[in-house]
């Protein structure tokens, strides 16, 4: 008799927590945006002062910080519905990012929150982002709520996630105001990741490709970035998401002083 040779692994606590929230995710009523933006400038001066300082400055911390300050100029996209039917804005950006870390063996992506990611440099958030990926990841604050949370019955649990933003300080707290996430499957070439999102606001990186820009008049080859920016249509409107993303652009491509400052 040929038996199939196979593998049996437990099922990460953590995936069950994601599975309800995902499940929430997919009832809000989300816009997206695929646009690409040129990234050459940043890239070549992150590698500069890599050089200059020994310290290589992470990519993604860049476009959180840039997302982030975007954010400043109309608080109402990373805005939240509470349950007076108020909109609540906070002035920290706090971003949720996904974390790859070892977790017995295995590597396993954990939530990271960056506090206050429109007030830090570059170089604070590819700190804390390193920091997160080299602790040991049951330090992670995000395992003890998931011990107690995976110990509530499940009908509870996913309207537990239904109504999280509905309280937007215990949001804020549990998951932060806005989500910035790597696809990490492209590498190079074009693709953008579209999202099932659990934020207000969430960006989705994706992956680099050379195009034609007219520079100085001239055609020049140029880096430039897929990036997917989801909007919860409940909350934000075209006219606020379309200046947002003009917002985010400009940092992007105008990163000098923001590397700089670092």
């Amino acid at each position: 008799m040929h038996h199939d040779a196979f593998t049996a692994l437990p099922y990460p606590r953590v995936r069950h927590a994601t599975r309800d929230l995902l499940d929430a995710a997919a009832r809000k009523h989300m816009i997206h945006a695929m646009v690409e933006v040129d990234v050459t400038d940043a890239r070549r001066q992150l590698r500069r002062i890599g050089r200059e300082t020994g310290e290589a400055l992470s990519f993604t911390g860049l476009i959180i910080s840039c997302c982030a300050r975007a954010v400043e100029r109309d608080r109402s996209v990373h805005g939240y519905r509470d349950l007076r039917n108020r909109l609540v804005m906070f002035d920290e950006v706090d971003v949720s990012t996904p974390v790859e870390r070892v977790v017995r063996g295995r590597n396993q992506v954990v939530p990271t929150l960056i506090r206050a990611a429109n007030r830090k440099s570059i170089r604070e958030i590819h700190r804390d982002i390193e920091e997160a990926r080299s602790a040991p990841a049951e330090t992670a604050g995000v395992f003890d709520s998931i011990r107690l949370y995976l110990a509530i019955p499940p009908l509870i649990r996913r309207l537990a996630f239904r109504l999280l933003d509905r309280f937007p300080r215990l949001m804020k707290d549990r998951a932060g105001t806005m989500m910035v996430t790597s696809v990490g499957m492209f590498g190079n070439g074009a693709g953008w990741g579209v999202p099932i999102a659990s934020h207000t606001l969430n960006v989705t990186i994706g992956g680099i490709v050379r195009r034609l820009r007219l520079v100085d008049g001239h055609p020049r080859e140029r880096d430039h970035l897929c990036l997917t920016f989801s909007f919860d249509h409940d909350i934000v409107d075209g006219a606020p998401a379309a200046r947002y993303l003009r917002r985010v652009r400009k940092l992007i491509e105008n990163a000098g002083p923001l590397i700089q400052a670092t």
